[in-house]
This record gives structure tokens, sequence and C-alpha cells, in this order.
């Protein structure tokens, strides 16, 4: 497996979100501005300040992309013996990657998804090797593979 693939790909998905919540802060941040000079009735103010309010919830997603993207740059992605930061587990018939959350994704051909270390399946999975199950949500899962 090319986990340096993977990694490029998860990086694309998030810039991709990040540019797409920037476009619609801006989108929604014009819609917010009123023309000082010309009479502003009571639903022009209602709706400026709706705009406002979905310009900053815009911006926090972008902040968080940001964010996401510099711990997915700084994680080492090198070969993992163990499931931990970095490492990508196979259960069933998916892959799991362990940095950030991110949607379910594919890379040369395989399915994957994103799981934080704060996620309630890191603390089931963390320190696994191939092989080993843990119980999660009443269920045993079986850690097929570590890379």
């Amino acid at each position: 497996m090319d986990k340096s693939h993977v990694k490029k790909t998860m990086l694309a998905l998030t810039e991709a979100e990040l540019a797409q919540a920037e476009q619609k802060y801006q989108v929604f941040l014009a819609a917010a501005r009123l023309e000082r000079n010309e009479t502003i009735d009571a639903s022009e103010q209602s709706q400026a300040e709706a705009a406002a309010d979905m310009a900053a919830a815009f911006d926090d997603k972008a902040h968080d992309h940001s964010a996401k993207a510099a711990v997915i740059n700084s994680i080492d992605f090198g070969p993992k013996d163990a499931v931990g930061p970095g490492a990508v587990a196979k259960i069933g018939n998916r892959y799991l990657v362990v940095g950030v959350s991110t949607a379910a994704f594919k890379c040369q051909g395989e399915d994957f998804i994103g799981i934080s270390t704060a996620a309630p399946i890191y603390a089931a999975l963390e320190g696994k090797t191939a092989g080993e199950t843990c119980s999660f949500n009443g269920r045993d899962l079986l850690v097929s593979e570590v890379h």
C-alpha cells in the first residue's frame, strides 16, 4: 500500500473542502454588506444579519479544514506495526486512516475513512496489531492489516 498516496488524497480532499468553505464564506460575506448611503429596510437588515451569521459559520469551517490539513501534514505516515497516528488499519472491507476525521473516500481502488485519535473507535483500536480483535459498540472487530 502506498501510504504517501493516501496522505496526498486526504490532503487534496481537505484542501477542496477548505476552498469550498472559503468560497461560500465570500458569497455570504458579500451578501452581508449593506449600502450605508441608501435607506435600509428591516427586511434587508434581517437578510444581511442572516448572511453574516452564515459567513461566520463558513469561516469557522474554513479554519477547521485548514487545521485539519496542518495535522495531516504533520503526521508521520511511515510504516506502522500497530494502530496509532499515521497508521492505516483494515477493518472489514474498509481501511481506517488514523489522524483526522474525514468522509469516506476511495484511493487506489480501496475504501478509506479518516478517524481522529479522539474518535471512540480509536480508543478501542489503539495499539492493536494485525490479527488482533477489539470490541466496539457491542461488536468484535478484526484488525486484518496495519500499515
